[in-house]
């Protein structure tokens, strides 16, 4: 359905666009060649006043170009050239505003030069035909600027070849493409000779023009370069017709021509008619559906509908383009990192506001289930220690989630930096333990009463999740309590989970489990708090963390469990049996990607505030 409408939108910008703009074509420069005013002979003057007359009259029924010469004293030399967009009838419309404007700009002189958007006319005193005029020159720019010495080169090149396509045995000295610079911009440009010149002398014109550029121009856009012979224009918005005509047959005899003039004013009526009528019904169609589609009303069966719960949320959207443009396209400078769902990118909107984008990878083996799932819960979930989502974008095939960006990053990365941890004492480590101990527990939503349950697909950060899970895809409310002991455990010592190596081949699971039995839980801690540390503090803490990552999950405490016991420094706490193995890596062994695993467990970045 979005391609009928697209076509129909072109169709009805294509009516307005030739027919309006025809009529009333922007002039892009009217210059005189001679800029001394002087009384014209009244011989000149009448020879003048017949050629501006030809030129509208015999474009009418032209393939958009001819030259001619009137007088055989005080002669005047004159032509038209309508480039390769307009012929005939919308020719003649170009042609004639440039007829009213050139009196009244180059009034009492013997020559001059007006372009227009699709058309050009001079005439002058003398025989300028076949020669290539290329001073003096003109240009203008506009008021956006560009710095990008890259974006600068390849405008260059565009149009470097341009040049050569419009030179060439098949085309008429004009040549018009448009390229993407990038997914949210591009640039367009018409390179154009006046068609009395030879191929060699228009590229000769044209790359004089080029060379003008850099002096002038080539740090703006718009811009255009031209002379009395040729001219080049180049913009970021598509200013040329779509309709590019390509006739190559002689001018036709007198009878040919009355025969075609009829046709066309057949065609024109008809399209005239009948057009508006075609256009507005399906633009209103076209609009009808769009409204069904806003209000998630039932669509038409041969649109896909990514899923209905997603259609039901009061998520807001957010515009595809937009995210194009706030990410640089997703480039890799904007990246923040990469999980099991995909990338996340760093965006800022054009209120200066930062994002945090992640998009679906199509790579990851997550769809739209999963998608939803995220979006259904995370989007009801309102917390000051959890990442806001924002918006969602299903577009193009694209699954998009946009969160709040959260500039302080993580607390890994703080925590495992060198340096960058020497700020966390034992008081913020406990204080961020307890913080944790209370909201954790969001990973999954249990309808009532389920203890327990399988999943299809064991998605989960590397290090953190519980044997059963990984090994079997058993879940339950006890597999975060796992998570969130390993958590503990990587608080006190300091250290990643995942990246602990020891020569013997133990974990840090296994290696807190060693000291804690041995009763050296002191080695365990991070050397940075010996100053601020309370030794029955950081073993009981040691202790509840080795509890929550035992083997069994029945042996494992609740998170309300965990809750009560830091709270209270007198009640006891059992003593963990022995710890469950954890999945790490051993000195010993080669690091591999986190999509080793049959189960594709993915290694993914973690969004606290």
């Amino acid at each position: 359905m979005r391609s009928i409408c697209f076509a129909f939108w072109l169709l009805l910008n294509f009516r307005s666009f030739v027919i309006t703009k025809a009529e009333q074509p922007a002039n892009l420069g009217s210059n005189c060649e001679n800029t001394t005013q002087q009384t014209l002979s009244s011989a000149y003057q009448t020879n003048l006043d017949r050629i501006l007359t030809w030129i509208p009259s015999d474009a009418a029924t032209s393939i958009g170009y001819n030259h001619t010469t009137i007088g055989t004293n005080s002669s005047v030399y004159g032509l038209y050239d309508c480039g390769g967009d307009l012929a005939g009838f919308f020719c003649q419309f170009c042609v004639s505003t440039a007829v009213r404007e050139a009196p009244q700009l180059c009034s009492n002189r013997v020559s001059a030069v007006v372009w227009n958007d699709y058309c050009v006319i001079r005439y002058s005193n003398e025989d300028f035909f076949g020669k290539a005029l290329t001073y003096p020159t003109w240009h203008t720019v506009g008021t956006k600027n560009i710095s990008n010495t890259t974006e600068i080169q390849i405008g260059e090149a565009f149009v470097r070849s341009l040049i050569r396509k419009s030179t060439n045995e098949t085309n008429q000295l004009y040549y018009k493409e448009g390229f993407n610079l990038s997914a949210t911009e591009s640039r367009y440009a018409v390179v154009q000779c006046t068609r009395d010149l030879t191929n060699e002398g228009c590229r000769q014109c044209l790359e004089v023009m080029l060379t003008e550029v850099p002096k002038c121009c080539e740090q703006h856009i718009p811009w255009t370069v031209w002379s009395g012979s040729c001219l080049i224009r180049y913009d970021d918005h598509m200013f040329y017709l779509l309709n590019t005509q390509q006739p190559s047959a002689p001018a036709p005899n007198a009878q040919d021509k009355q025969e075609g003039n009829k046709r066309s004013k057949t065609l024109i009526i008809t399209f005239s008619v009948i057009g508006p009528i075609i256009v507005l019904c399906l633009s209103l169609y076209c609009f009808w559906h769009r409204k069904r589609l806003i209000k998630g009303l039932p669509l038409p069966s041969f649109r896909k509908i990514q899923s209905e719960e997603m259609w039901n949320t009061d998520l807001p959207r957010i515009p595809l383009i937009t995210i194009l443009q706030s990410t640089d396209n997703f480039s890799e400078a904007s990246k923040l990192g990469e999980g099991g769902f995909g990338p996340v990118y760093k965006g800022t909107l054009r209120d200066g506001k930062q994002i945090a984008v992640k998009r679906l990878s199509k790579f990851s083996g997550q769809g739209s289930e999963e998608f939803n799932n995220e979006v259904m819960f995370i989007a009801k979930l309102r917390h000051r220690n959890l990442v806001r989502l924002l918006a969602c974008c299903l577009e193009e095939n694209e699954k998009i989630l946009v969160y709040e960006y959260l500039p302080n990053k993580s607390l890994d990365f703080h925590l495992f930096d060198v340096d960058r941890r020497k700020q966390f004492d034992w008081k913020l480590r406990l204080s961020i333990i307890n913080g944790i101990a209370r909201d954790f527990g969001l990973a999954r939503a249990f309808e009532v009463g389920q203890n327990q349950a399988n999943t299809k697909r064991v998605m989960g950060t590397l290090g953190y999740m519980a044997p059963e899970y990984a090994m079997e895809g058993l879940f339950s409310v006890k597999s975060d309590v796992f998570s969130f002991g390993v958590l503990v455990l990587e608080i006190i010592c300091g250290r990643k989970n995942g990246g602990f190596y020891l020569s013997d081949g133990q974990t840090l699971i296994s290696y807190a489990w060693r000291m804690w039995y041995e009763g050296k839980c002191l080695e365990l801690m991070d050397p940075m708090l010996e100053k601020s540390f309370i030794e029955d503090g950081v073993e009981r803490c040691i202790q509840i963390g080795l509890l929550c990552v035992q083997e069994d999950a029945r042996d494992r405490p609740t998170m309300s469990d965990v809750v009560v016991m830091q709270a209270s420094d007198t009640l006891a706490i059992p003593k963990p049996k022995h710890s469950a193995f954890s999945v790490g890596r051993t000195a010993a062994e080669e690091v591999t990607t986190s999509r080793s695993f049959k189960n594709d467990i993915t290694s993914s970045i973690t969004l606290p505030r």
